[in-house]
């Protein structure tokens, strides 16, 4: 049944109850009630001239990697192997994923597809997508009469 403690008392043991619950939670271990960032983490920037992305996919080969673009949307797909560890081993935290993924961006700006261009060092992905020449802003003169 049910402890019947003083007032006092009974707000000190929800407090303490509250203390282990919020202990719990924010333990560092994954939970349910955290969202997964979208991997791979990207920057991306413009000037008038193109948009560059750059993406963390450390642990993975420059031949894994698949980089497409139609009309404004650059999709980014590529796989990360899982790491190879003797059988006899146990994992005591497995944070890093592995295996494929994919992610879609939508471009602020149509692009010159076949000029894009990417590398690849560090584990840091950087793709150079040029403007479209119709779409970049043009100076107009003006004329007096």
């Amino acid at each position: 049944m049910f402890r019947r403690y003083p007032v006092p008392r009974m707000w000190e043991e929800m407090e303490r109850l509250q203390r282990e619950i919020n202990g719990l939670i924010n333990d560092g271990s994954p939970s349910r009630l955290q969202i997964a960032p979208s991997f791979p983490a990207m920057n991306m920037w413009t000037s008038e001239e193109s948009q560059v992305i750059t993406a963390e996919i450390p642990g993975v080969e420059p031949e894994d990697i698949d980089i497409s673009v139609t009309g404004e949307i650059l999709t980014l797909r590529g796989s990360r192997k899982q790491e190879e560890i003797g059988e006899d081993i146990r994992y005591h935290r497995r944070e890093r994923g592995y295996g494929r993924f994919q992610r879609s961006v939508q471009l602020p700006f149509p692009v010159e597809a076949e000029k894009v261009e990417a590398t690849f060092k560090n584990g840091v992905l950087t793709i150079i997508l040029p403007r479209a020449e119709e779409d970049k802003p043009r100076k107009i003169t003006v004329k007096s009469t």
